[in-house]
């Protein structure tokens, strides 16, 4: 009896032993789990530059069209970024009456506001922004033809070739767009703008119908437009979120 006794108390010493060891460890894990969950997290900060595929792919199927966009954004808060876009565009446009080619440059630079609310690592945007355009321009007035309220007898056209130097033009633009990664650091996006000039410096008995930048006036002050672009992000840097970023991630 005394040897069960002496055994059982054996026993008893070793799985309190045991459980002493057991503890300590769970201390020990919980304390480094807790160490790690409080480990600051960190943001990428940086460029995203590309190029809009819709002029440059519209270039090679439309024969009266020549144009070029780079593209290019800074994130410099969770939900802000400056944007900028610069090109240039070669345009014929012909009407019933007129046929006439522009030919400049433009710049346009403002911010986006992202609503998307990204998880850590991510930069897709579902935004909206404003721009500030500027365009420097010439326009060649082709040929015209002269109305004439007697339909019966063709039109005459009028060959003139006569070219306006000098032209500019600035306007305020409402972009909405999205962009989207489909592969590591490289996006997708699309946008659409609604743009209202300020100013434009017309030539002499001689109108804007089509600003670089800009598109069509349409007779008035008002131009609308979109753009398709594929754009690559280039990390600069980090930023270490707050503890209340921390926890919303």
């Amino acid at each position: 009896m005394k040897y069960i006794l002496k055994c059982f108390f054996s026993l008893f010493l070793v799985l309190c032993s045991f459980f002493a060891s057991a503890q300590k460890a769970t201390v020990k894990d919980s304390t480094l789990t807790k160490k790690d969950s409080v480990k600051p997290k960190t943001e990428r900060y940086g460029l995203r530059v590309g190029v809009d595929l819709s002029k440059l792919t519209r270039s090679f199927y439309e024969k009266d069209y020549k144009g070029l966009e780079l593209v290019g954004d800074f994130k410099f808060t969770r939900k802000h970024y400056l944007a900028a876009e610069i090109g240039n565009e070669n345009k014929t446009v012909a009407d019933d009456q007129l046929n006439f080619t522009t030919n400049g440059t433009y710049l346009k630079v403002g911010f986006d506001y992202n609503s998307y609310e990204n998880w850590i690592g991510m930069n897709n945007m579902i935004y909206v922004g404003m721009r500030y355009g500027v365009s420097a321009f010439s326009q060649t007035l082709n040929s015209y033809s002269v109305y004439y309220a007697n339909t019966y007898f063709p039109k005459p056209i009028i060959e003139s070739g006569q070219k306006f130097d000098g032209l500019s033009a600035q306007w305020l633009e409402v972009v909405a767009g999205v962009k989207a990664e489909m592969f590591q650091n490289l996006y997708v996006g699309f946008s659409v703008r609604l743009n209202h000039l300020i100013t434009n410096k017309t030539p002499d008995n001689f109108d804007n119908l089509y600003i670089p930048g800009f598109n069509r006036t349409y007779g008035g002050n008002f131009g609308a437009g979109f753009n398709y672009t594929v754009s690559y992000f280039l990390p600069l840097y980090k930023k270490t979120l707050k503890n209340k970023e921390n926890k919303t991630k």
